[in-house]
């Protein structure tokens, strides 16, 4: 049956749900709340920002990747172009550095991937440094040699290092040995680039005090420390984790100045301070929370191993 206008009459459903599309009603002609209204202008604008907020993502995930790059060159000492230093620029040094890692035994496991964490730091500052030495591993295996095989697969393709299962007394002639440690009553004034200096590998947290030095001198070979007392006073004992006495010889590979070398190395942690050289005049170094060589840095040298093994 037609209106009086001609046109066809809608039914109730029908009216109800053109009034719904508007906003005004919803089906079962009852009339949207102010509530309801507001819940659904939000909804449809949602939708109309879709593409507006994937791009504002974008942007954001793009600004933080500008950021993570920005703080590893200036961790690195890159230029403000961002590219890597060319390898031309590093001057390989004749001198040897090793790592005696025979006190296996003597450690829990949990000391054992401190050391992992340790080399793994060396392997990648050589791999960056302007005068890479020249690094062995020696007497490679048990515990550590389990832990590199299950937390570092690809360390069998390290570049630029020579790992042996034989002790360093097999793979260095014996005249040219120096054994690094804090308990030889000799110091090292200059580093004699004929020589192969070994670094103890051993994190006991001085439960086996001395018994580097020991070892040298039952196997008859040259030892010394480090010219530390001449340069630094610290709060903390002398021993050095292992990743801190390869870089302090980088470093003053680098500036051949031994305090240099030191301050550039030494956590600040440990409360080292510069001594002039009448032993009276110092300055302090600030100390802080975090310095290098904490878990924070090995992790990221473990991400630097890491890259290069690809």
């Amino acid at each position: 049956m037609a209106d009086v206008s001609g046109e066809t009459s809608a039914s109730p459903r029908q009216r109800s749900e053109c009034r719904s599309e508007t906003g005004d009603a919803v089906p079962g002609n009852q009339t949207l709340s102010k509530r309801q209204k507001k819940k659904l202008l939000k909804q449809q604008k949602w939708e109309e920002e879709r593409e507006l907020r994937k791009q504002r993502r974008k942007e954001r995930k793009q600004q933080r990747k500008l950021q993570r790059q920005n703080t590893q060159q200036e961790n690195r000492g890159e230029g403000p172009s961002g590219r890597k230093r060319p390898c031309t620029e590093a001057t390989p040094s004749s001198l040897r550095l090793l790592v005696d890692c025979s006190f296996d035994d003597l450690m829990l496991i949990k000391d054992v991937r401190k050391l992992h964490k340790q080399i793994q730091r060396c392997y990648a500052e050589n791999r960056r440094a302007s005068h890479p030495v020249q690094f062995y591993l020696t007497s490679l295996g048990g515990q550590l040699k389990q832990s590199m095989d299950e937390k570092d697969k690809g360390w069998v393709n390290w570049k630029d290092i020579t790992i042996k299962a034989e002790h360093y007394s097999e793979v260095v002639v014996k005249d040219e040995l120096v054994y690094l440690t804090s308990d030889s009553p000799n110091v090292v004034e200059e580093l004699d680039q004929k020589k192969a200096y070994v670094i103890g590998g051993l994190v006991d947290h001085n439960h086996h005090k001395g018994i580097s030095y020991e070892r040298a001198k039952e196997l008859g070979i040259g030892h010394a420390q480090l010219p530390l007392s001449s340069f630094v006073k610290m709060n903390s004992r002398k021993v050095l984790a292992v990743n801190h006495v390869f870089e302090i010889i980088l470093a003053y590979l680098e500036k051949g100045n031994w305090q240099e070398a030191f301050f550039t190395v030494l956590p600040q942690r440990k409360g080292a301070v510069a001594v002039s050289q009448d032993g009276t005049n110092r300055q302090e170094i600030q100390d802080d929370d975090e310095g290098p060589g904490t878990d924070s840095d090995l992790d990221a040298a473990e991400q630097t191993a890491i890259r290069d093994q690809n």
